[in-house]
């Protein structure tokens, strides 16, 4: 990775764990996805939102997320940013897990909304959650439960969470802390999009990975929180620099330029990544860095886009997360000859971008992902120790490898 600026990484860590710490209620933030405005705190897990399939009224669901910076008062939103029509939800809980669906005894904590245990959010709009008492450790899984009492029309969720949470018909479960009624899995997350924490250092910063299946982890073994910003999580709480948080922000088929499909990982239901960076990045809290890793779905969906049309692309995003000033890193796009959908066409459009990206000095740092991922005897295809099985999506070891050759140090720039 190489970059014209960056700051040190401050080598103190800290030791996160349980503990009790009250917060006083504070008004719930409702407003449209990427409104201006952002909660105070930091992010420590978020998911890109997409269309899914009809809500169900009366459906409860237990969401396992994974934390990546520890805090107190921990805040969560939920998304209706796809729906038709108002969603109401109420039994909304969260706590610490301790395996499977089951909580740490004691630790299931009502949520509030403005004081308030129950919420309409609005079609379009998402809505913040009053802080929770107490604490949440780095790297631990959170257990999100809710209830919609009201619900039709599109759900707003993540598709490929590549982690089981579960799911309950009957009486009210959300409040309890055992797992034994949670018969169902589901691998998607619904109505929850991330959570946010205040940490115990205020300059403690976010990077939000923003980028399609490659970023969603596709191929990465489920359960086991083996993406690549996974491990780039786990390197920052190591090094104990001043970025901590780490937001996965792709979408399985997601492209820069278009809304639609495109890879076969997920259903691709996502808007583009110029169309959601409000959304997923600016309107979330104490986020510093975005790293950009796409445009492998535009090549190969075979639309005609051309080199100086992806370019033109990284430029405005750059220019846009620059104005809300962001570190902007830019992924050079990965190879992938031996997919169905490679030609000669997109492999020559994917190296002139990539020149462009490492010479042109408009991003803060540059990650060389091809260089990382590309076989050296064959440098348009994966090289097969980093190769998922498919030819486009690193393994466990492509994905961790990614994360490794990141400079920390450039992740955080002087903006």
């Amino acid at each position: 990775m190489n970059g014209r600026c960056g700051r040190g990484c401050r080598l103190a860590a800290a030791l996160l764990t349980v503990a009790a710490c009250q917060a006083g209620p504070t008004r719930a933030v409702l407003h449209p996805p990427g409104a201006p405005g952002r909660p105070s705190g930091v992010l420590t897990w978020a998911a890109s939102a997409e269309r899914m399939g009809a809500g169900v009224a009366g459906a409860q669901y237990r969401m396992i997320v994974h934390t990546s910076v520890g805090g107190s008062a921990p805040r969560i939103r939920f998304t209706n940013a796809f729906g038709d029509r108002p969603l109401t939800l109420d039994h909304v809980y969260a706590g610490l897990r301790a395996r499977g669906a089951a909580l740490r005894p004691g630790g299931n904590h009502a949520l509030t909304f403005g004081g308030a245990h129950r919420i309409t959010v609005p079609a379009g709009s998402v809505a913040w959650s009053d802080p929770l008492p107490g604490r949440v450790p780095a790297g631990a899984d959170l257990a999100v439960s809710l209830r919609t009492p009201q619900a039709g029309g599109p759900a707003s969720g993540h598709e490929l969470a590549l982690q089981t949470s579960y799911t309950g018909l009957g009486g009210d479960l959300t409040a309890e802390d055992a797992g034994a009624h949670w018969t169902r899995t589901t691998g998607a997350w619904w109505y929850v999009d991330a959570v946010a924490v205040r940490p115990d250092r205020p300059a403690t910063g976010a990077v939000a990975a923003l980028g399609d299946s490659l970023t969603d982890g596709w191929q990465s073994t489920a359960d086991r929180n083996r993406r690549w910003p996974d491990y780039l999580a786990r390197r920052l709480h190591t090094a104990g620099g001043a970025l901590q948080g780490v937001a996965d922000e792709g979408i399985s088929g997601d492209k820069l330029l278009a809304d639609g499909a495109g890879d076969g990982a997920g259903d691709g239901a996502g808007q583009s990544i110029l169309h959601r960076l409000d959304r997923d990045v600016l309107s979330q809290p104490g986020v510093r860095t975005v790293v950009l890793f796409a445009g492998v779905n535009d090549l190969k969906a075979h639309t005609g886009v051309r080199a100086a049309e992806l370019i033109a692309g990284y430029r405005r995003l750059a220019h846009r997360a620059h104005a809300a000033h962001l570190c902007v890193v830019a992924a050079t796009i990965s190879p992938f000859k031996g997919w169905p959908e490679w030609d000669h066409d997109a492999e020559a459009v994917r190296g002139e971008v990539n020149r462009y990206l490492r010479t042109r000095g408009e991003f803060d740092a540059v990650a060389d992902f091809d260089r990382t991922l590309r076989d050296p005897r064959d440098p348009e295809r994966l090289w097969p120790r980093y190769d998922g099985g498919d030819h486009l999506h690193p393994g466990d070891r492509g994905m961790r490898a990614l994360a490794d050759s990141l400079d920390l140090k450039r992740l955080d720039c002087a903006r």
